[in-house]
């Protein structure tokens, strides 16, 4: 069942901060040997039909491919493979959000009333568009109710609901929030999402493999997800779906997009200010919960971090629960030493992706089946800690 093809070989030794990580040349081979024991278990563990697993280490990029795509028909894992990044799509709404701020056409700080007249007169107008990007806008909930199933109900939500909390004073996740924000950034650059995703994100970076609707001549590629009973399902559609879970990519995109974020040199060549100042305000920190960072989209730790403080972050706790949020004023200027990480998940797909700036290293790990979010984390910190610390 396992398969595993790793990318460029390496031919001199890791730098990790300006340090050499072994005295020794890591080989493709030893990497490969490293994400084959940690991948192996987890899929047998959790019952994982297919994965697709990237690494970037100083620009050399790694590729892992494992298992089934498709159950039904026996197609494997490539290269190619689409899988729903589920909320790993909302690092992607919020440079987008970055884009228009670093274009000219909002500001973060603007009220979310300004930027759609059917929300004015409402608690929207002491809303801004940060606290919907960072789940700060007073407790919407992680899901739209069920009778919300077009944009007129969806409007009329907005207008009616009342927060619970002061904007501000805490974070509760949200699809409803970011997706908000997602909304009303398209509405400011005055074109469709999907289309804006293309022309600003997607096509500036090269991310040829990423969509919102599979094209017709991609869905050979794009995998099946399974359900807890083993059933073929995949993402229904719905109200801001690909603002806030709605994309679906190859591993090699996501992390030819962590690679722009690390800021590894020559990956934003070509790419315009406006862009490269976007994907910094992702990494931008702007609230502290607890011992983690929330940014738009990306949640950060001061790195070195420890895998227990990754996995409170990422806890149950911190999705469905509101928790207290301070306020940094200024915002935390991205940070070279911290890891980024965000987890994203459907019925039937679960992603993690994680990098260190400082380090030059990101991981991409891609499924088939939503497992536990600890699972992801501990996989993924075993991997990089593996390759970053010093013997």
């Amino acid at each position: 069942m396992l398969a595993a093809k790793s990318g460029l070989i390496m031919t001199a030794s890791l730098l990790m901060g300006g340090t050499t990580w072994a005295s020794d040349t890591v080989q493709s081979a030893d990497i490969e040997a490293l994400v084959n024991d940690t991948i192996a278990p987890l899929m047998a563990e959790h019952r994982i039909p297919g994965m697709s697993v990237a690494l970037s280490i100083n620009g050399q990029q790694h590729y892992f491919n494992y298992g089934l795509a498709n159950q039904e028909d026996g197609t494997s894992v490539t290269d190619e493979t689409l899988f729903e990044l589920g909320s790993v799509s909302k690092i992607f709404t919020g440079a987008l959000a970055g884009y228009a701020q670093a274009s000219g056409a909002l500001a973060l700080s603007d009220s979310a009333s300004q930027h759609l007249a059917a929300l004015e007169g409402s608690t929207f107008d002491e809303i801004t568009l940060l606290e919907l990007g960072t789940y700060t806008a007073g407790e919407l909930p992680l899901q739209f109710p069920d009778a919300v199933e077009n944009e007129k109900q969806m409007i009329d939500y907005y207008r009616q609901w009342q927060p619970e909390s002061a904007p501000g004073s805490h974070r509760l996740y949200s699809n409803p929030s970011i997706g908000l924000l997602g909304y009303l950034t398209a509405q400011s650059l005055g074109k469709p999402y999907e289309t804006l995703m293309e022309e600003a994100l997607f096509s500036p970076l090269g991310l040829e493999h990423s969509y919102f609707q599979v094209p017709e001549a991609e869905l050979a590629n794009y995998a099946y997800g399974y359900s807890k009973e083993d059933e073929p399902i995949r993402v229904n559609p719905g109200v801001l779906d690909a603002q806030a879970y709605g994309l679906k990519a190859s591993a090699a995109d996501v992390l030819t997009f962590v690679e722009a974020n690390m800021g590894e040199a020559g990956s934003n060549s070509g790419v315009d200010e406006p862009l490269s100042q976007a994907v910094a305000a992702t990494r931008t920190g702007y609230f502290e919960i607890g011992n983690m960072t929330q940014g738009l989209g990306w949640e950060s730790y001061t790195y070195p971090v420890a895998v227990e403080q990754l996995l409170e972050g990422n806890a149950l706790e911190m999705i469905l629960e509101p928790n207290p949020a301070n306020r940094l004023t200024p915002p935390l200027a991205p940070r070279q030493e911290a890891l980024y990480n965000k987890t994203g998940s459907t019925n039937g797909f679960g992603g993690y992706v994680a990098f260190v700036p400082s380090e030059q290293i990101g991981i991409v790990m891609l499924a088939n089946r939503n497992y536990p979010n600890q699972a992801r984390i501990e996989a993924a910190h075993h991997i990089l800690t593996a390759l970053t610390e010093t013997p």
